[in-house]
């Protein structure tokens, strides 16, 4: 008798539970494991393998190839951890004794501390747990007999001679910023503005208070406390400590935009003696600032961080295309109003050098076709984008090879591209009074062509490219002021008026172009990195006779410091003291 059994007629049993696990592998080693076996051992179609399994045909072989390369870690090992934690062990006995007198996990860790045998509190309330033993809450240091917190002194105008003779500081680097504010004179532009005062703090403190939070890339009001009481943020501002934020939130929505707008031309006219920009191109840019907290009255703006349109504040930030300083910011906008702002930028232009600007560069969104020609009936130029119509690229696209003309154009860092042009001197658009020119570009990174539009028809169309080119230079500086400023964080616990806090962005970017000019190495360096670097930089500071000396601890940057153009500066809010620098 044959003894052999015929597989094949063997039912096939039901899977077992769990079984379901090897079914549908979820894991990608796991579906890696059972696709190849499938393949390779049950010599199923790789089609159907691959379709099983989720791979594509070319995946799936790929998979394969590796496979018989030597790829074949499927399945982790386990490697048991420690059976103890030795910190834990020596403190377990010690830390059930304080437990069982009362002592809450903030008291014990403290106590630990003290015994040299640290413990976190997670370790701590791991060993009170394993015990079996509730958690208590911690007591208030009075009834506990620890330290007390001291209350932050009030705000007032700073007497000089009350300062001690030597005093530590974790910012003495930023009084490195208070000549180029006198270079500016920033006590005239607080003055050219109408800031008010209060009773103990002048208007000049209240700038400076706010200014330094800015400077020192502090994190909104809310951390104010962080600094308040620092011996060099309070010098500063010629004050004996900060004012919290309570007082400079209150502060803030006392100006209105006439005040901040009065500041700025000031601003601007002092920027522009000093070389600090050129104004011969201007690039423009809106910039939506997110709001956080509960549903504000606020309109809804389309916010590039969040790929989405909500509630924000529209800003409005102008920047001198040479030098890269921001000039100008605005964020008492609506979206009737938005369209104008650009006019209302040329009206300050005007104010602060008693001429139009030369040339404004600005994307598609900034303004409408009507104001672009007013633009032209005031003589200002304009290069801009103009948006994309389905009709508009059909007709580019048809057009032959040879209507397109090959120029080269530089890039930054010098290097250049190659791009294919058409020139249309004559260009009408649907609202626009009269023809404007304009540029089809193909070969700047986009799939469809790139069309510009301006009024400037004598310039050449290799200088309107590359002029329209470095308008991406302020998203750079937006991106710098997000970064070092705390621009984008309108909402926190503490919020400030924002037209204020934009403002303050301008003024603090002025600084610190002014500061890296002074600085061997740093004509390029970004405000974050003035503030890593040399603005938060800790020292000492001695005072003697009428002279206060500002020590420096930051000893691998001293031979920049030593090179720099930093002059010892007589203080006007410092009752005229003169401050002097040294360096390790």
């Amino acid at each position: 008798m044959d003894q052999s059994i015929d597989q094949s007629a063997i039912a096939p049993h039901s899977a077992r539970v769990g079984g379901e696990f090897f079914a549908a592998p979820t894991s990608s080693p796991q579906r890696r494991y059972e696709a190849l076996r499938a393949y390779l051992l049950d010599g199923q179609p790789a089609a159907l393998v691959a379709a099983r399994f989720g791979y594509t045909t070319t995946g799936l072989l790929s998979a394969v190839r590796d496979f018989r390369a030597g790829a074949r870690d499927f399945f982790a090992e386990g490697r048991p951890g420690p059976k103890h934690a030795p910190a834990k062990d020596a403190a377990r006995e010690r830390i059930l004794a304080l437990r069982a007198e009362g002592h809450s996990i903030d008291e014990i860790a403290a106590t630990l501390r003290t015994e040299q045998v640290p413990l976190n509190r997670t370790g701590i309330s791991e060993v009170i747990a394993d015990a079996g033993l509730p958690r208590i809450w911690r007591r208030p240091d009075t009834q506990r007999g620890g330290s007390q917190r001291g209350d932050l002194p009030r705000a007032r105008v700073l007497d000089p001679a009350d300062l001690p003779e030597a005093a530590p500081t974790q910012m003495a680097g930023l009084l490195l910023a208070i000549p180029d504010l006198l270079a500016l004179n920033l006590p005239a532009l607080v003055a050219a503005a109408g800031y008010p005062g209060t009773r103990e703090i002048p208007a000049i403190s209240y700038m400076l208070a706010l200014l330094a939070l800015k400077l020192t890339g502090t994190r909104r009001v809310s951390h104010v406390n962080d600094l308040a009481a620092d011996p060099a943020a309070a010098l500063f501002a010629g004050l004996n400590a900060l004012p919290k934020t309570t007082a400079l939130t209150s502060y803030s929505y006392r100006l209105q935009h006439a005040k901040q707008k009065a500041f700025l031309t000031a601003l601007d006219t002092a920027t522009l003696a000093h070389g600090l920009a050129e104004g011969d191109v201007l690039n423009l840019d809106f910039h939506a600032v997110m709001h956080w907290g509960a549903d504000p009255a606020l309109e809804k703006h389309y916010v590039p961080r969040r790929s989405q349109r909500t509630r924000s504040v529209l800003t409005f930030f102008a920047e001198d295309a040479t030098t890269h300083t921001l000039l100008y910011a605005n964020a008492d906008l609506s979206k009737a109003s938005q369209s104008n702002e650009i006019l209302a930028f040329a009206d300050h232009w005007h104010t602060v050098t008693g001429h139009d600007p030369a040339l404004l560069v600005f994307d598609s969104k900034v303004t409408t076709q009507p104001q672009l020609g007013q633009l032209t009936e005031r003589g200002i130029g304009f290069i801009t984008l103009r948006a994309r119509t389905p009709k508009l690229t059909a007709h580019l696209q048809a057009l032959p090879a040879d209507a397109w003309t090959t120029l080269t154009v530089a890039r930054a860092g010098g290097k250049t591209r190659r791009v294919h042009l058409i020139n249309d001197p004559a260009t009408r658009l649907s609202a626009y009074p009269g023809t404007l020119r304009q540029l089809a570009i193909t070969g700047l990174g986009h799939d469809e062509p790139t069309i510009l539009i301006t009024n400037q028809h004598a310039t050449p169309a290799k200088q309107i490219i590359e002029t329209y080119s470095r308008r991406m230079n302020i998203e750079l500086r937006l991106a710098e002021a997000i970064r070092s400023f705390g621009l984008d964080a309108l909402a926190g616990a503490v919020p400030l008026n924002i037209d204020l806090d934009v403002v303050l962005s301008v003024l603090a970017h002025t600084v610190c172009a002014a500061l890296r000019r002074r600085l061997p190495g740093y004509a390029t360096a970004t405000p974050d990195t003035l503030q890593r670097r040399f603005l938060s930089t800790s020292g000492t500071i001695v005072n003697r006779d009428n002279q206060i000396t500002v020590r420096l601890d930051r000893r691998a940057y001293s031979p920049v410091l030593r090179q720099a153009d930093i002059p010892d500066t007589t203080v006007p809010w410092l009752g005229g003291r003169t401050l002097h620098y040294e360096y390790p």
